[in-house]
């Protein structure tokens, strides 16, 4: 179609974000029920009572339009954090904060460093924008800022960090990434994914927030899709100077955020008890994952998030294997890691139902092996 040949090269050649089935779809295809589903990095107890409550007793609000600035969160965001409101931005999910930032900042041509084995968006958004990207392997899972900051030229525009790192779930701690802060150009954006930050239990983790200031060009993005459980209704955000932040409102489009998400994100944030709640059913389930898997003698990466990532030898072969039983996981295969499956942690019957099915496709793997 020659309407389609004016479509710029870089867009042509993107390869979409491939999403997995719904769980009903999964059941319906393989005539299963009950089935569990360990593979987005969910929240498996849903999101806070006090959200769902704020929504039901506000849904006959919803012909009128959101508040277009957030203000009620913003203020509640920005007092939970101790920042300015003026350095607050809410997106549809902090893939649209990583998107309006690159659009922003990056121009046809720039280029953006990041690691190969980390969210795939980066790569996505950073094409679409007409940028380049500066793939810089992992080193032990983890990402290597020294190999990073040699990455970076003067046409960098943008460096991406994921701070615990998605698939690996793996941190970079506080003395490399002060040595890569004193490295970094002021005339380069860093953009500090921490969508998993809270689920970190190591001290010498750095909290990118306490680095801001000081002339540093930085940029927090945090979500409420992980810990808070809000994931159906896209809300994240980033934290930045406010020279920064107004600029990307330049290009945010009015009322990216929709009312639901507003309300229910809001009492979200005040509900520690069930963030407390949520932090200790991860802390558990990594307990009873981690020994299991080990037990079952399979190599898995030390993490600091809410999943884990575990080497398994045909990670697309164990997917399937695993789906026909009713645990949905992910394979690790467009991440460049085929051996891999990456686990989200569930309700500890979640966590028991899924090894008990790995167990079996290990045993009868075992038994075949013998037979042969």
């Amino acid at each position: 179609m020659i309407f389609t040949e004016r479509v710029p090269e870089y867009i042509r050649n993107l390869v979409p974000y491939s999403p997995g089935k719904p769980i009903e779809e999964v059941e319906r295809e393989y005539g299963i029920e009950g089935s569990v589903k360990l593979a987005s990095n969910e929240n498996p107890l849903g999101p806070s009572p006090k959200a769902v409550k704020a929504l039901a007793e506000r849904l006959h609000q919803l012909h009128l339009y959101p508040d277009g600035d957030c203000f009620y969160l913003k203020q509640g965001l920005a007092a939970r954090l101790g920042v300015s409101p003026d350095q607050l931005i809410f997106g549809n999910g902090s893939n649209e904060i990583i998107e309006l930032a690159v659009r922003t900042f990056m121009q046809p041509g720039d280029e953006a460093v990041m690691a190969h084995q980390a969210f795939v968006i980066y790569r996505l958004v950073v094409q679409a924008a007409g940028g380049h990207a500066r793939v810089v392997p992992l080193n032990d899972f983890t990402h290597d800022l020294e190999a990073m900051a040699r990455a970076i030229t003067p046409r960098t525009r943008v460096v991406f960090l994921a701070n615990p790192n998605n698939p690996t779930g793996t941190i970079y701690r506080k003395r490399e990434w002060e040595v890569f802060l004193q490295r970094l150009s002021p005339r380069v954006l860093l953009i500090v994914d921490e969508a998993y930050f809270e689920y970190v239990r190591d001290a010498d983790y750095p909290d990118s927030l306490t680095y801001h200031g000081e002339g540093r060009v930085l940029l927090t993005v945090r979500t409420f899709s992980k810990l808070y459980g809000l994931a159906g209704l896209r809300i994240g955000f980033g934290i930045g100077a406010a020279e920064i932040i107004g600029l990307m409102h330049r290009i945010r489009q009015p009322f990216n955020v929709n009312a639901a998400a507003q309300w229910a994100a809001l009492e979200a944030l005040e509900d520690q008890d069930h963030v407390k709640k949520s932090l200790e059913v991860n802390r558990e389930g990594m307990e009873y994952l981690t020994k299991e898997v080990a037990r079952l003698g399979l190599e898995q990466i030390p993490t600091q998030a809410n999943f884990i990532l575990m080497r398994v030898g045909n990670g697309q072969d164990l997917f399937q294997q695993l789906l026909r039983r009713g645990v949905i996981v992910r394979s690790m295969e467009g991440y460049d890691l085929p051996e891999y499956v990456r686990v989200t942690i569930g309700k500890m019957s979640e966590n028991i139902k899924f090894i008990r099915e790995l167990e079996e496709i290990i045993k009868a793997k075992r038994r075949l092996s013998k037979e042969l």
